[in-house]
C-alpha cells in the first residue's frame, strides 16, 4: 500500500477533476440544450456520450499516474482500436448516424414540431419532426405515416424549413 500511495493520491485528484469537468459539461450541455430547445433526451444522449470520452481521457490519464510502458499502451490501444475498427467498418453507417447525432445536437436549426421538407429527387419527404434521436428522425407526414429518416441524410440532403411550431393535437402521440 506504501508503494502506491502517491498514485492513489494523484487518482484520487484526477478523479475528483474529472468528476468536476463532467459535472461543468454536463449543466453547460442542459443549459445549450434548454435555449435551443431540445428534447431533455437528446441532452441526455450528449451527457453519455461526453461521459465515455471523459472515461476514456481518465483511463489514459491512470495509465501515465501508474507509469505503465508506453508499448504496453500502444499495444492494448492499437488492438481494441482493430477490433473497433472491424465492427464499425461493418457497421459504419450506425457510427455515420451518430455522428450527425451529436452534429446535428449542436447545430441543428430545425426542432421538434417543425414542418420540414427534404429535397431528395428519389423521395422527397415533406413532414413534422416529431422526434430527434441518436440514430435517426421521425417524420410524420400530412397522412398520418411515420417515417424514420436517418441523421446522417439529415446533413447530406438540402431541407427547407416550411413552418415553426406546426405540430398539432391530431399528430401527437400519446
Amino acid at each position: 500500500m506504501e508503494t502506491y500511495k502517491t498514485q492513489l493520491i494523484a487518482t484520487i485528484i484526477a478523479l475528483v477533476v474529472f468528476l468536476i469537468i463532467r459535472m461543468i459539461i454536463r449543466v453547460l450541455v442542459i443549459k445549450l440544450g434548454k435555449s435551443n430547445g431540445i428534447n431533455m433526451a437528446r441532452i441526455g444522449l450528449i451527457n453519455r456520450y461526453t461521459t465515455v470520452v471523459l472515461f476514456f481521457l481518465f483511463v489514459l490519464v491512470e495509465s501515465f499516474i501508474f507509469r505503465i510502458n508506453t508499448s504496453d499502451i500502444a499495444l492494448v490501444f492499437s488492438s481494441v482500436f482493430a477490433v473497433i475498427g472491424v465492427a464499425l467498418f461493418a457497421t459504419w453507417s450506425i457510427l455515420s448516424n451518430v455522428t450527425s447525432g451529436v452534429i446535428m445536437f449542436f447545430s441543428f436549426p430545425y426542432k421538434v414540431g417543425d414542418k420540414i421538407a427534404i429535397h431528395d429527387k428519389d423521395f422527397p419527404v415533406e413532414a413534422i419532426i416529431e422526434d430527434i434521436r441518436a440514430f435517426q428522425l421521425h417524420l410524420r407526414l400530412d397522412n398520418g405515416d411515420l417515417v424514420t429518416y436517418p441523421n446522417n441524410l439529415m446533413l447530406q440532403k438540402a431541407v427547407t424549413l416550411l413552418q415553426k411550431n406546426a405540430i398539432e393535437d391530431d399528430h401527437r402521440i400519446d
